[in-house]
């Protein structure tokens, strides 16, 4: 999903856009939606199920305490590999491939957050829904109408990612509780930023498309609308598992 691949002017993000233009947007957006459904109704059956849940997290009969499944570290480490899959293999596979494993994604994400659900109250999920989808809702739209170039904050943003990545993996060995909460509140600042400047990103390539005219196959526009919902669909994800981790209430 790389904008110079498209030779349109960076100041693209500034003129007017046309119809194809806002279609490209509009089916992002509608494809995030279908994910985020997807998602909610696999991380809903499984939480709301004990049956379903022991495929995914067991109890120890002696000790009491609970451990993830085969298919519980399958639910939880596919994904990353799917989106690593899925980005390096733009160019190359299928609209038909990307959209399977973009739909796999999403329901095996959902299996996955059903067993971090199942540990809070279902008043403090919903809560926590909502301001997530407030948040995002104000950056999307700051990162759709602001006039500043908001690219510039790339590097910076996406080596902020990479700290949070290496600070949560080393936490997960030390176990620090402070650790934790600090970089829960360093997560929600990151991934608030980066929903505006990837919409403004997103709404670059759609005027970059509608630029281009014909010249860019209907195929390879519909894989970059999927890799497109993919990256709001985590910025969103992301936002709503960090507020969980601050603000939500333990069973």
């Amino acid at each position: 999903m790389e904008q110079q691949n498209y030779n349109y002017n960076s100041d693209s993000v500034f003129v007017q856009e046309g119809s194809v233009s806002k279609k490209f947007f509009a089916n992002v957006f509608l494809w995030m939606f279908i994910a985020l459904g997807i998602t909610t109704l696999a991380a809903y059956l499984f939480a709301s199920s004990p049956e379903l849940m022991q495929y995914i997290r067991k109890t120890d009969e002696v000790t009491g305490r609970n451990s993830m499944t085969i298919l519980g570290w399958i639910a939880t480490l596919a994904p990353l590999g799917l989106i690593f899959a899925m980005g390096s293999g733009l160019n190359r596979f299928s609209y038909a491939t990307i959209l399977g494993a973009f739909l796999l994604f999403s329901f095996l994400l959902g299996i996955s957050m059903s067993s971090i659900l199942f540990r809070y109250e279902i008043t403090s999920v919903y809560t926590c829904f909502i301001a997530a989808a407030g948040i995002f809702g104000i950056m999307a739209f700051l990162g759709y109408t602001t006039d500043v170039d908001l690219s510039k904050f790339g590097p910076i943003l996406m080596v902020g990612l990479v700290g949070l990545i290496i600070a949560s993996v080393i936490n997960m060995i030390i176990g620090s509780s402070t650790l934790h909460y600090i970089l829960s509140f360093v997560g929600i600042a990151i991934f608030t930023a980066l929903t505006a400047y990837d919409v403004q990103k997103i709404k670059r390539i759609g005027l970059g498309i509608e630029e281009n005219g014909g010249q860019i196959a209907a195929a390879d526009t519909k894989k970059l609308v999927l890799m497109a919902a993919l990256s709001l669909y985590l910025d969103f994800i992301n936002i709503f598992i960090y507020l969980l981790q601050i603000f939500g209430s333990r069973k």
